[in-house]
């Protein structure tokens, strides 16, 4: 069911929260509206060209001094003075070197999100079974309830030089390679943004928070990526990936991706909408 107070969401793409915890949320967000109400500003990590109506209607119903749309961020600061939740890998951009122009998938969930023991294994074998090359992030805790997940046998084998597993990635670095042709993500709003960034179309697979949202926009507002939906099983997961990194479909998605990053672009021009909020920031804060 659509929720016409916050189109083009449905009822499934909100804010998810166990019915144990609903209390203590409510009282967390209103606590974050009343201090953003009673504050001097806003600064939001988008840009104008990516939210139009959503910056707008903030604006507007905010009674604020100031509301900045002042991202994307990440392409604003040095990648050097960043923080990382592990050693970074700088050995998959050799790797990434090796293969043709938009062929490779990277897949990531992130800091957070996670997967229980057997629908690690149906990812593995779905990306065995793809026949597509892969820059699979492994993080020591992935896999609920284990360390360090054991991959299934005969899985080394099946993916051979075509697939290169790592426990932490330089994602910006990853996500802005040319071999890099597509992003199975959890969707959080960081990673949602680096990859519009580098103009990377995305498979979602969205787990909690935000990042329900995050896809609903992804695929059908922007139409740059699919959703995998379901239980993760290796069939439908070999299918998606097909569809995003060989089908035509996934082609279109690529194409409009492409489109949002040159608007990236375009905001981080001189004059350009980044520019412009960081400088009214700067203004305001000075003035004070």
């Amino acid at each position: 069911m659509p929720v016409k107070e916050l189109p083009p969401l449905r009822v499934r793409d909100l804010f998810y929260t166990p019915p144990s915890h609903q209390e203590v949320m409510k009282r967390t967000l209103a606590r974050v509206v009343e201090a953003v109400k009673k504050s001097s500003g806003l600064l939001m990590d988008t840009f104008d060209a990516l939210e139009i109506a959503e910056v707008q209607r903030i604006r507007e119903e905010l009674n604020i001094p100031l509301v900045l749309a002042a991202g994307p961020v990440n392409k604003l600061s040095s990648k050097s003075i960043g923080s990382s939740l592990l050693d970074q890998d700088f050995s998959c951009i050799e790797w990434l070197d090796q293969h043709h122009p938009e062929s490779v998938l990277y897949v990531s969930y992130g800091s957070l999100a996670s997967l229980d023991s057997n629908e690690f294994l149906e990812v593995a074998w779905g990306l065995a079974n793809s026949g597509h090359p892969f820059l699979w992030v492994v993080r020591p805790d992935l896999v609920r309830g284990m360390d360090c997940p054991d991959f299934p046998n005969g899985f080394e084998a099946a993916v051979h030089s075509r697939g290169k597993v790592i426990r932490w990635a330089p994602q910006q670095e990853v996500l802005a390679h040319p071999a890099v042709g597509g992003f199975w993500t959890h969707n959080g709003w960081n990673s949602t943004l680096e990859s519009i960034c580098e103009g990377v179309p995305m498979m979602c697979r969205p787990q909690f928070a935000d990042q329900t949202t995050n896809t609903r926009y992804v695929v059908n507002t922007w139409g740059v990526g699919l959703e995998l939906e379901g239980e993760l099983e290796r069939g439908n997961i070999e299918k998606a990936i097909r569809k995003l990194m060989k089908e035509r479909e996934g082609g279109e998605m690529r194409g409009r991706a492409k489109e949002l990053k040159k608007k990236v672009g375009e905001c981080l021009k001189d004059g350009g909408t980044a520019q412009i909020a960081i400088d009214k920031l700067v203004n305001y804060i000075l003035s004070m």
